[in-house]
């Protein structure tokens, strides 16, 4: 028999908020966290806006020697997983730290490493190299990190699936759970590449908005959409066995009922064009949960404000809820916070947890009038007040990863 798995704890660094009640509020007033580039000089840019993470001082939120130590993927996903494992209220002298682990994912790491040392390369040589280079870039440390500054021995992995990364390292953080591998995981995404080569291969891609406007650049499943917006941050929850956390008297937000993965085998960029990769990850999703289309309330869908995206995880969700789909409320977070890459699942997957605690699904900012094939509720101009008990959280990364989560209302 598989265990049951509970959320017990959040922390999130975002750019409308760098702790879950900052985020949450931003969240519920519509607040849109989109604005000219400020990490470096954007003139030349075609793309010259991005969402950043606002007045982060590391140094306020871990050992500062330490913080040194990190790019700023893994200090965001340190202070995020902070906030969540302090949220739980786990005190290590009391827990086997073998059965608590860490799986963080970061899609990329640390472009800025790498900028910055190829620089030293060409302009001074390569032994001005920094000898941490290394370290400091690749993506695994973000998880190596959090594991250090909470003591975490048990399973410490990071999951690399693009935009996917953190639904997926979530869902395997679940599993761990599930199948008797760990009592506690500290699990989602980090991100952090809003910088020149970060800027100009997404624009190359033509991937990105090239809107000037902050409230139109970003607008999920619009007719006017054209790209999407480049965000930072990091989402990290705290997932833990349901009887572990009863006898320790932990709050229990919400149950992680079930997770479905699956590969579109199918192109490099874009999501299938039938939707039926994405489709079946929700049904298998919905299918461990044992819970029917009907039955579902919200989709957070992975929203990314790109043609090809929105229309096909419309075509998607109508695959995995057939006549449900119409009845079912959608919204995109990425209206107000932009594209968290490896962070964007953890970051939403707490929206889902709030949503469920507060009955309050936030609406698609900015999006005004909706594409003629994108012809579902997308809580376009206001937010929907109502009870949510099933919720579907959905992640869609290049090379074709699809991912996603299952969410419920807790019931002893």
């Amino acid at each position: 028999m598989k265990r049951r798995v509970v959320v017990t704890g959040m922390g999130a660094v975002t750019p409308i908020g760098n702790t879950v009640e900052e985020f949450w509020g931003g969240i519920r007033s519509g607040k849109v966290g989109i604005g000219p580039i400020t990490r470096f000089d954007a003139s030349e840019y075609k793309v010259q806006i991005a969402a950043e993470v606002k007045d982060f001082v590391a140094k306020e939120r871990m050992d500062f020697k330490a913080a040194k130590r990190m790019e700023t993927f893994s200090q965001y996903a340190v202070a995020a997983a902070k906030e969540a494992f302090e949220d739980a209220g786990i005190d290590m002298e009391q827990e086997d730290a073998y059965r608590a682990g860490v799986i963080v994912g970061s899609g990329i790491g640390s472009l800025q490493a790498v900028e910055q040392n190829y620089t030293k390369i060409v302009e001074k040589g390569p032994s001005r190299v920094n000898p941490l280079m290394v370290p400091l870039m690749i993506s695994n440390m973000a998880a190596g990190n959090v594991s250090i500054q909470l003591g975490l021995k048990g399973k410490c992995t990071n999951v690399v699936t693009a935009c996917a990364s953190g639904t997926n390292c979530i869902g395997d953080a679940l599993r761990a759970i599930q199948y008797d591998d760990a009592d506690v995981m500290v699990a989602g995404g980090t991100e952090s590449c809003i910088c020149p080569t970060g800027v100009a291969g997404f624009a190359g891609l033509t991937a990105l908005s090239t809107s000037a406007d902050p409230k139109r650049a970003s607008i999920p499943f619009d007719k006017d959409r054209n790209g999407f917006v480049l965000g930072e941050g990091a989402g990290i929850v705290v997932l833990e066995e349901l009887e572990h956390a009863k006898a320790r008297g932990a709050k229990i937000y919400a149950e992680l009922a079930g997770y479905g993965s699956t590969g579109d085998a199918y192109h490099i960029t874009s999501p299938q064009e039938d939707g039926e990769g994405a489709g079946m990850a929700m049904k298998l999703a919905m299918k461990e949960a044992g819970v029917e289309p009907e039955q579902i309330d919200y989709i957070n869908a992975h929203g990314t404000s790109t043609h090809h995206n929105d229309l096909f995880e419309t075509r998607a969700i109508k695959y995995a809820l057939g006549d449900a789909a119409k009845d079912v409320v959608i919204n995109s977070t990425k209206s107000m916070i932009g594209h968290l890459l490896g962070a964007a699942g953890g970051v939403e997957f707490i929206v889902c947890v709030k949503s469920i605690l507060d009955g309050f699904i936030h609406q698609t900012v900015g999006t005004v009038e909706t594409d003629a094939e994108c012809d579902l509720n997308y809580a376009v101009g206001a937010p929907a007040e109502k009870e949510v008990n099933y919720v579907l959280t959905n992640s869609l990364g290049f090379g074709g990863h699809n991912a996603t989560l299952l969410v419920k209302k807790y019931e002893a």
